[in-house]
């Protein structure tokens, strides 16, 4: 069922219907063995230091190769979805290794190591120098031509290259050069590696979700010929561990939602996606122990959610304003008391929702967390409220008057604040101080959500009547094309895409979790708008994603691995 037109017949206003939920409260009643996901933590323990010995083996000896296997080996732990286990040994050998980093690159000539070693060693915040890549020039400058006849090379230099900064000019040519080859590799390769070589053109692993990611690898991995069975039974298991958490939340956020009962309370003009928010939000953390936080943060995307619906799908601008109003007082007021139900149901369900978070955090002593959370809501519902009021008289401003509102618009502010709520000692008073300086990192990534958003969404604005959108924006401004406006925003994004992998290699006095959230926030939004818009419209890749996330792996007997 796609998008319709509906009327309300309290109000008499016109509105777009969106498909409801394909889900409803399945996950309510889905079934969860609580026996089966101890004896899994049980036996992934056990496994633990086997794997753990893998990686510290020959941690004293000195040497290339040693250092190399290492490097290798965290690699394919990241991609597994297994590193977060071993993170304190990861980082000693990465700083032991960085030290030597030059005579490292010196004496390696294989395209596939040093393509891994730039991006492990980038990823963990190392700044290693794309200058490693010159050795794979022939005397014309370009990349030569033999080194496409090396498939896992040609998707390890494309990986690396999608770490490039706005200085990396050599892996701008490495990019264009790998992703030149890619599709005619993939056709002369193994299945498995040819599915893993599409994936990587659909979406790098740079700026995909790590869970989604290991759930591609590891199929992968048990198809490659060498690989480690208890590396790969270790993978399984904690995958599935994952999965039945993940299966247990839904459960929690799914009952929550149920007991709103916005079917009631409101039109049908918001989206009706908690499921879909829970998988988004699994981008931002996905390890075991930080499974209330990501029940805590669902519930405040659902909160930005229904307030982006009311401002953007249905509210009058009457209402919009005393919303707003209400809301930066956080507290209701003569006039809110006049307003139709459904806006006071929204009202409530907000200052509800905070209410249940200071429950949560204070007993922590992280009061101020949400206080910090509050005033980056209220930014967010004052930019809501101005693009309001440009959309109702179908204003078009200019293009950077337009962003400087919708970079706040987007979320991306307030969601990083809702996503430190639930990260304890990680994210302290320091981390919320950092934000409101509006970092250069969370700008780049904000501005690009921005882009994306409008870029996937702009036929759906324009089937509903709404102009306000940054593709008519730089249209109007520059006197160009819609293909020309997708073009220039097009380069904007990729621009921002280094200035983030630059910011993360140069911000310092930020814990590293912290910044990681930053890139996961990108990730989220790369994998939400890849396909189109997937949180409106969820019913294609999305859904596809959370069937093999949370279903596909339901049945399988994890006591063969």
């Amino acid at each position: 069922m796609g998008s319709q037109t509906d009327l309300d017949h309290e109000s008499g206003r016109k509105f777009k219907m969106l498909q409801p939920s394909q889900w409803t409260d399945y996950f309510l009643y889905f079934p969860i063995d609580e026996f089966e996901q101890d004896v899994l933590a049980s036996e992934l323990e056990a496994i633990k230091p086997n794997v753990r010995d893998m990686l510290m083996s020959s941690n004293h000896a000195e040497g290339h190769d040693s250092t190399k296997r290492k490097i290798l080996l965290i690699y394919l732990m990241i991609s597994l979805g297994i590193a977060y286990h071993f993170e304190n040994e990861i980082e000693k050998i990465l700083t032991h290794a960085f030290e030597k980093i030059d005579d490292m690159v010196e004496s390696e000539h294989d395209l596939y190591a040093i393509s891994i070693f730039f991006w492990v060693f980038r990823t963990y915040g190392y700044n290693m120098s794309a200058d490693a890549f010159k050795r794979f020039k022939g005397d014309d400058g370009k990349f030569m031509d033999s080194l496409t006849k090396d498939a896992k090379g040609m998707l390890s230099l494309y990986e690396a290259a999608h770490l490039r900064t706005t200085r990396d000019y050599i892996m701008d040519e490495a990019l264009s050069f790998a992703t030149k080859h890619m599709e005619s590799l993939a056709g002369r390769s193994s299945p498995h590696l040819s599915r893993l070589i599409q994936n990587a053109l659909g979406l790098s692993q740079h700026w995909n979700m790590e869970i989604l990611v290991a759930m591609e690898y590891i199929s992968f991995y048990e198809q490659e010929e060498d690989h480690d069975e208890t590396l790969l039974k270790f993978s399984k298991l904690n995958f599935k561990l994952l999965q039945l958490i993940y299966l247990k939340e839904l459960k929690i956020v799914t009952k929550w939602y149920k007991e709103l009962d916005f079917a009631s309370k409101l039109p049908p003009y918001f989206r009706d996606r908690v499921v879909e928010l829970h998988f988004f939000v699994i981008s931002m953390y996905f390890e075991p122990h930080f499974s209330s936080a990501r029940i805590m943060l669902t519930k405040f995307v659902t909160a930005e959610t229904i307030i982006d619906d009311t401002f953007d799908r249905y509210a009058s601008m009457s209402e919009a304003e005393s919303l707003a109003k209400s809301l930066e007082r956080w507290a209701p007021d003569k006039d809110m008391d006049k307003q139709p139900n459904y806006l006071k149901f929204v009202f409530k369900f907000i200052l509800d929702v905070f209410k249940d978070f200071e429950r949560e955090v204070g007993s922590e002593g992280r009061s101020y967390i949400v206080k910090s959370t509050v005033e980056e809501f209220k930014i967010l519902v004052k930019a809501n409220l101005d693009l309001a009021k440009w959309a109702q008289i179908a204003h078009v401003p200019s293009f950077e008057d337009y962003m400087v509102v919708g970079e706040l618009e987007v979320s991306w502010y307030a969601s990083m604040a809702g996503t430190f709520m639930g990260m304890g000692h990680i994210a302290m008073k320091g981390a919320y101080e950092w934000l409101k300086s509006r970092p250069k990192l969370i700008q780049a990534i904000s501005i690009n959500g921005r882009l994306m958003n409008d870029m996937t969404g702009f036929e759906d604005d324009m089937s509903r009547g709404y102009v306000t959108n940054g593709i008519n924006c730089y249209m109007k401004q520059y006197g160009v094309t819609k293909a020309e406006a997708y073009k220039e925003l097009h380069k904007m994004r990729v621009h921002n895409d280094k200035i983030v992998n630059g910011e993360l290699l140069t911000t310092k006095d930020v814990p590293r979790r912290v910044l990681k959230q930053a890139i996961n926030c990108a990730r989220m939004a790369n994998v939400a708008y890849g396909y189109g818009e997937g949180l409106t419209h969820p019913e294609g890749k999305i859904k596809d994603y959370i069937v093999s996330l949370y279903l596909d792996w339901k049945d399988v007997d994890w006591k063969h691995y």
